[in-house]
């Protein structure tokens, strides 16, 4: 959540932010007045609880009346008390309550608008001609069904819509990209980390994903856990409740996991082939910093992202997400999408988020510098999202007999080319 300071000393920046996003700023004006009430309760407590004290000492040296006047008054304080210290934790709740819903502060620096009205920042590669080489191109199910890579009706049978196997070669495929995405990440200086799945709701919730994004997550209400939808979950989580030395600072973790995702509202969207499915698998890059360090380690992570997709031979495009299409968590966004082209388009593969100290004060994260402990700073960014960059790969990859030329970087995992099975 956002520092309860720039609510009271500068509304109008708060206000401005939730225009950015397309939100509504009653929500700002709400928690002023919760803020006001938190703090007005808070003095009515200390004042009764303050006569409380004094009369505490005073009754020991009373008298006669004076003593029962003293003790009806302690009495009646008591009560004065108690109703205090409710009406304060109740105001607390309904502030930290209200603070929680409020997403991050979108940045200026972020096109403003919806969904489609992102900045595109680069686009590197051509994607291919098919018709000036003399084929029509197959999706990447077709393809994966020639290969023997991808079985979505045995999914869907085991597991219902959107759930798949991937089988022979789209096994190998996944697990040499994992590897590759893995040992490259090492080579950038980030921790290979295999953190659970199942996480609790403080971890689910500290990192903004019970708000609006509560719809797609899976929920284990026997067990009280959750299904991360991404490992910057239980990587977020990771750190809580410590406080981190600044000279240890940049902390970077890649991590890999299953994500699973109820794609709540996308019913009717990209149903065919494996490219919005319930369970993928990921390697994710997360990043502990210091809030000044956070803008530079952004625009870091884009660029191994970027390196990520220029190893693997893709078109690609970079676009800035608009305000209104960022999480809860996020001031800016950057995607990377990858060029599909039995789709036409380019699609999402990896994303960069700068959540600022967002996801930190509600996970208690800190890190002690000179100058005392101040919140953490944490990003994250996808390197490999395995699905879509396996749609990528076998249909940017495709020959006309149906075998897919790999980028070198995969031939010494797999070889040069898949090939349809007999």
């Amino acid at each position: 959540m956002i520092e309860a300071r720039i609510l009271r000393e500068d509304p109008d920046a708060v206000r401005a932010a939730q225009r950015r996003r397309g939100e509504s700023t009653e929500l700002v004006d709400e928690l002023i007045g919760a803020d006001e009430q938190r703090r007005s309760t808070i003095s009515a407590y200390e004042a009764v609880r303050g006569e409380q004290k004094s009369l505490g000492k005073l009754i020991p040296k009373a008298q006669g009346d004076e003593k029962q006047e003293l003790l009806t008054r302690a009495k009646e304080l008591s009560q004065q008390v108690k109703d205090a210290e409710a009406a304060q934790v109740e105001a607390a709740e309904t502030f930290e309550r209200l603070m929680k819903s409020l997403p991050n502060l979108a940045s200026p620096e972020a096109p403003e608008g919806g969904e489609d009205d992102f900045v595109v920042l680069d686009t590197v590669g051509t994607p291919r001609d098919f018709a000036a080489e003399g084929f029509e191109p197959r999706d990447h199910l077709e393809l994966g069904q020639l290969l023997g890579a991808i079985d979505t009706e045995r999914g869907a049978k085991v597991s219902g819509a959107r759930f798949y196997f991937l089988t022979g070669v789209g096994a190998q495929l996944e697990l040499a990209l994992t590897q590759l995405a893995m040992s490259k990440a090492a080579e950038w200086g980030f921790t290979p980390m295999i953190p659970p799945a199942l996480v609790n709701e403080r971890a689910m919730e500290g990192t903004g994903f019970l708000g609006q994004a509560a719809d797609d997550v899976y929920h284990l209400e026997k067990d009280g856990l959750y299904l991360v939808g991404t490992s910057e979950v239980p990587m977020a989580a990771y750190h809580s409740d410590e406080i981190l030395d600044a000279g240890s600072l940049p902390r970077r973790y890649a991590a890999f996991s299953p994500c699973y995702r109820r794609e709540a509202g996308s019913y009717g969207k990209d149903t065919r082939g494996i490219f919005r499915v319930h369970w993928f698998d990921k390697v994710e890059m997360f990043v502990y910093t210091t809030l000044e360090e956070s803008y530079a380690e952004h625009q870091r992570i884009l660029g191994w992202e970027r390196a990520w997709l220029d190893a693997l031979e893709l078109p690609y495009r970079v676009i800035d997400v608009a305000s209104g299409d960022l999480g809860l968590s996020a001031i800016r966004k950057f995607d990377c999408e990858a060029w599909i082209p039995t789709q036409g388009k380019y699609r999402e593969v990896s994303s960069a988020s700068n959540c600022t100290e967002f996801q930190a004060r509600r996970l208690d994260i800190r890190v002690r510098g000179d100058e005392g402990t101040t919140p953490a700073a944490t990003l994250n960014g996808t390197l490999c999202a395995m699905t879509r960059t396996i749609i990528a790969l076998l249909e940017n990859g495709q020959q006309a007999d149906g075998s897919v030329r790999l980028p070198a970087a995969l031939h010494p995992l797999l070889g040069e080319v898949l090939r349809p099975i007999a």
